[in-house]
């Protein structure tokens, strides 16, 4: 069974920048994509950044420019550097890991608090 452990989350003013890290103990095989979500109070989790096995990025239009996702295979770790953070930014966010080996599985992380306030 894989963990997802997420950190790097906090308080930052806006405009300010965070990156979040998502370190996975154990291995992952197959293929799949590293997501990270946000969920604000009381709402549903939105997609954030996607990073693919083969290192392809995608991103929605909310965080396209701001948002960078990127791994260390080394570390094991997806990490999401976020830039020009907006108060409506701030939510728990969640790394997420969906691929297909002999089955298909989905992990995620516990979550990180990133809140946007001055």
């Amino acid at each position: 069974q894989v963990q997802l452990v997420e950190s790097g989350g906090g308080l930052v003013q806006p405009g300010g920048s965070l990156r979040l890290s998502c370190a996975a103990s154990g291995s992952i095989w197959g293929i799949y994509v590293t997501n990270w979500y946000w969920q604000a109070p009381g709402k549903q989790r939105e997609l954030v950044a996607t990073i693919s096995s083969a290192g392809s990025t995608n991103y929605p239009d909310s965080t396209k420019g701001r948002f960078t996702i990127s791994r260390s295979n080394a570390k094991n770790t997806v990490y999401l550097q976020m830039n020009s953070l907006k108060p409506e930014d701030t939510g728990v966010y969640y790394c997420n890991v969906k691929g297909r080996w002999s089955s298909v599985y989905d992990y995620w992380g516990q979550g990180t608090q990133v809140t946007v306030s001055s």
